[in-house]
């Protein structure tokens, strides 16, 4: 095990500098991590040193990959299921805090920025993507769903543009991120360092990053949106693969090949989320409906399968439970989500 902090917090000119320290893997954030950005911006808070809070990621892949999830499968493997729980609760409640923190909180999303990653940037007020950035909400490619406010932005994209990217796994460009709502500003990758380093030697934060950023340009998602709203605006995700068949567009054939792929309960449970957060007027109350929802898909089968398909054995053919849209009990779902 490297002795190598996990997270890093130090203060420079005015600015709280956190990163994740995790390189190898991608920054997945660990239980330990998320507590230790609560504890720093506790402290800085009321530090009259600190103006400016910034979180950026250790080696050239990414921000951040999501959470530790083999840690996660781990706890249910040895009957700690409330291990991970607590690990979600912690860090929900941090995506609270960070949106509602009082000093300016800059996200560097450079390269992969990815569930958890997006938990602790995207609830930022000034957040950063660049041309190398890939920003998703994965959680169905593993038998979970949206959580860590995801829900949030997602129902709160442009159309149904959310609820496609929430149900496929898709994968968003910086331009993408920034017309979706979960990014603010595009700088060019080999600046991004240079605008570090102006952030750190005191300057301005919001001058600054006006100063670096660039026209974000057409996001590839918008000229999709004809078909993702006239599919994705179906009551149900078998209605929606059936709208997606009967559309002549490749894409939207494509999607539909990648909802077969995925886990059918998680598929019910983050249409149902989307649909329930876009009906919520706080983001206290979807973080709420995420936790409900991912404790309950703890208990079941899929969350351990999809792990051990996708992260642990690499052989993508996770064995779902249930395998078939059918079989899934989305009155159940919807007692947990309401």
């Amino acid at each position: 095990m490297s002795d190598e902090p996990q997270l890093l917090a130090r203060v420079t000119n005015g600015v709280g500098h956190l990163t994740l320290n995790r390189p190898r893997a991608i920054n997945a954030v660990t239980h330990r991590m998320i507590t230790g950005i609560r504890d720093a911006l506790g402290h800085w808070r009321t530090d009259p040193r600190v103006h400016v809070v910034m979180i950026d990621g250790a080696g050239d892949r990414g921000l951040c990959a999501g959470g530790d999830i083999r840690g996660l499968r781990e706890n249910v493997l040895a009957d700690r299921p409330n291990d991970t729980r607590d690990f979600w609760r912690d860090e929900y409640t941090l995506c609270a805090v960070i949106a509602n923190y009082p000093k300016p909180y800059i996200a560097l999303m450079d390269g992969v920025t990815m569930g958890g990653g997006v938990g602790v940037a995207s609830h930022g007020s000034i957040r950063i993507v660049t041309e190398r950035s890939k920003v998703a909400m994965p959680e169905t490619r593993i038998g979970l769903a949206p959580d860590i406010g995801g829900t949030w932005f997602l129902s709160r994209a442009p159309g149904e543009v959310g609820t496609y990217l929430g149900l496929n796994a898709a994968t968003m460009t910086g331009a993408d991120a920034v017309w979706c709502g979960f990014a603010d500003h595009v700088v060019p990758s080999d600046r991004l360092a240079e605008l570090r380093d102006a952030l750190l030697e005191g300057e301005d934060p919001r001058e600054t990053v006006a100063r670096f950023e660039v026209d974000p340009g057409p996001a590839p998602l918008a000229s999709d949106r004809d078909w993702i709203d006239g599919c994705y605006s179906a009551e149900s995700v078998p209605e929606i693969i059936d709208r997606l068949e009967a559309q002549g567009a490749d894409a939207a054939r494509a999607a539909s090949a990648e909802l077969a792929e995925l886990c059918p309960t998680s598929l019910v449970a983050t249409l149902l989320g989307v649909r329930r957060s876009r009906q919520r007027d706080h983001l206290g109350d979807v973080l709420d409906q995420e936790y409900r929802t991912s404790s309950w898909l703890l208990d079941r089968p899929d969350l351990v399968e999809g792990i051990r398909a996708r992260v642990v054995d690499k052989d993508n053919a996770p064995r779902w439970n249930p395998a078939a849209l059918a079989d899934v009990d989305a009155t159940e779902i919807a007692q947990v989500i309401a």
